[in-house]
């Protein structure tokens, strides 16, 4: 990870120095253009790395002001490069992307990510996924959020949502499904994803029965958990 972002820093320095940064590794970073910085993890998924795991990647997001203008997830081992830029549209080496166009949840297959050890809300994310269990074709726990939304702008996965995420793990895949034709919110409803890590990324077709499904689960979570003594 170190090493990653020590090069990606360098590089992107070289290229815009002016630009400020966001760093997984290295924190906050303003330049003399305090409008503008690069929001950058360097290693996405980095316990599927360190397991030998073939699934990570890098990504990188610029963001003007305060809205992400342009963003890349790499995915080394299959070469795969995605990225977008705002009002130009999402590309994968090349070839133009577009979100899934399936219209019911029951033949959709989402993406998730699952909080580990001591980290998140376990009995609150349980709920949400039984939902979506008890819904959907299926669910797909990747263990790189970035590259779950490259999948979901690519129409590979249908939906995507995790709670409790960095801006650097979802700045570029946020702007990728946008360009592609999806939507990208927080799941209460909310249009702050990287203030708040709250994420539900999906097509114009599931994003209100999906959204729905999970605001429910979340509220008869909360009904519970306050008559919990």
């Amino acid at each position: 990870d170190l090493q990653a972002e020590r090069i990606l820093k360098a590089e992107l320095q070289h290229a815009r120095p002016a630009y400020g940064f966001l760093l997984e590794e290295g924190g906050s970073e303003i330049g003399s253009d305090p409008t503008t910085r690069w929001i950058i993890d360097p290693l996405d998924g980095t316990t599927n790395f360190l397991h030998g795991i073939p699934h990570f990647c890098i990504s990188i997001a610029l963001e003007r002001g305060d809205e992400i203008v342009a963003g890349l997830v790499y995915e080394p081992l299959r070469d795969e490069l995605f990225y977008a830029e705002k009002g130009v549209g999402a590309f994968m080496n090349d070839r133009r992307l577009r979100v899934s166009a399936r219209s019911t949840l029951a033949d959709s297959v989402i993406a998730t990510g699952i909080p580990f050890r001591s980290r998140g809300d376990h009995p609150r994310y349980l709920k949400m996924l039984e939902s979506v269990m008890g819904t959907t074709a299926g669910v797909r726990r990747f263990g790189a959020a970035a590259l779950d939304l490259a999948y979901v702008a690519a129409g590979r996965v249908d939906g995507f949502f995790e709670l409790g995420l960095s801006p650097w793990d979802i700045a570029a895949g946020m702007i990728l499904v946008r360009e592609a034709g999806g939507f990208v919110t927080e799941i209460e409803g909310g249009n702050d994803p990287l203030g708040s890590g709250s994420v539900l990324a999906t097509n114009d077709r599931l994003q209100g029965p999906l959204g729905r499904l999970l605001r429910d689960a979340d509220r008869a979570q909360k009904v519970v958990a306050a008559a919990t003594p």
